[in-house]
């Protein structure tokens, strides 16, 4: 990444990039008022705000709409970009279901029975859960179907696994050595190892978005907290962790700031949008 000095001017950067879920987001999943501020001071810049998110766009609708965020969003881990202004998806590529599902038997095969998840493709699509799986976050909706058949009826965008006994750091490693080619594997958070189509990360999003806005790597700062914003941090020219982030993506980022709960994405913009 290429890193501007320390004392870089002002307004430095045209595209601001953020994650939600520990990032933008606190962990009741609400934006803080000095967030939204923050957010603000970018805007009156003339800069743009951009939420890349693996949640699909059915889940990013309803806080775009407090982030007064009528353009565009990267969702889905980057599978989906999302034209708020009109509730329509611009681009998106699904998850071969074949493909998933065979996917699935070969990490079942290495550790055992997994719980699996699925997001439906498409601007309304629903949030499928198997019999056994836990939402990591309760408060997003999900319908429970009565086996795993039943996750494969619609297009899917990606599918969420979890491990009984299995960290994510395992699942997610296991999963990334016998899948190979048939998906890209990540980590989103607390209990969210996924599987998404081969070539599909954040950056391929962003890098989508950011032409369709006629900006550039250099042009942008990206903030986020797991291991699915490494390709984020090195497309972006500038990556910014935050405190509560994965050691992974640590050691990747430009920076560390505060936590989430502590406004860290607010602390670096009121210092470069003063």
């Amino acid at each position: 990444m290429a890193a501007p000095t320390a004392d870089a001017a002002p307004c430095a950067y045209s595209l601001v990039a953020t994650d939600l879920d520990g990032t933008l987001l606190r962990g009741d999943d609400t934006f803080s008022d000095r967030s939204l501020d923050a957010l603000a001071r970018v805007a009156a810049a003339g800069a743009r705000h951009l939420v890349v998110t693996g949640r699909p766009a059915p889940r990013v609708r309803p806080l775009l709409d407090i982030l007064r965020g009528g353009g565009l969003a990267v969702c889905g881990q980057g599978a989906q970009l999302y034209d708020a202004g009109t509730d329509r998806l611009l681009w998106s590529v699904t998850l071969d279901r074949e493909l998933a599902e065979t996917a699935l038997g070969k990490i079942e095969a290495e550790v055992g029975e997994v719980r699996a998840a699925v997001d439906q493709d498409g601007v309304d699509g629903l949030t499928l859960i198997e019999p056994g799986y836990l939402m990591p976050h309760p408060t997003l909706p999900a319908l429970r179907v009565r086996a795993r058949d039943d996750l494969w009826c619609e297009p899917i965008s990606k599918v969420l696994l979890r491990h009984p006994t299995l960290s994510d750091d395992e699942l997610a490693a296991t999963a990334r050595a016998v899948v190979g080619s048939l998906a890209t594997v990540t980590m989103s958070g607390p209990g969210t190892v996924e599987l998404q189509p081969c070539g599909v990360t954040k950056a391929t999003g962003l890098a989508l978005a950011a032409k369709h806005l006629g900006l550039r790597p250099q042009d942008t700062i990206a903030f986020g907290d797991m291991p699915n914003d490494i390709p984020m941090f090195e497309w972006a020219g500038r990556g910014v962790a935050m405190a509560n982030a994965h050691p992974e993506l640590k050691a990747v980022a430009d920076e560390v700031t505060t936590s989430n709960e502590d406004d860290g994405v607010a602390v670096v913009l009121e210092r470069l949008f003063p």
